[in-house]
């Protein structure tokens, strides 16, 4: 379980959006803060914008695993306004056939960078 939190994380860094989004199901359910993705066309908008505008890299600090639920403790490390952040986030997964069925991800601060 903790390796197809890897293989998301490992695409989401390379800036691979085929390799992240083959890790997530079809209907898939992505929350962070107030923004809602749902669907591979969605997920597909938001990590691509998410990836190419703010240039985030996230190293896996911490896994919790019990049975088909993942929690973890990551850093993110991203450019906005010119000016580099770090930000401590916590991700709660729920995997299903082996992918991503949803996420809520809670960074510290807020979410909405503006």
């Amino acid at each position: 379980m903790s390796e197809i939190l890897r293989r998301h994380v490992a695409a989401f860094n390379n800036r691979d959006l085929t390799a992240l989004l083959a890790g997530f199901t079809d209907d898939a359910v992505w929350i962070t803060g107030t923004t809602v993705a749902r669907g591979r066309a969605e997920l597909a908008d938001l990590l691509e914008n998410a990836m190419t505008r703010l240039l985030p890299t996230l190293t896996i600090e911490e896994i919790l695993i019990d049975g088909d639920r993942v929690a973890a403790r990551l850093t993110e490390r991203l450019t906005h306004g010119g000016e580099e952040h770090t930000f401590p986030i916590a991700g709660f997964y729920h995997l299903r056939d082996g992918r991503i069925a949803s996420a809520k991800i809670y960074r510290e601060g807020s979410a909405e960078l503006g």
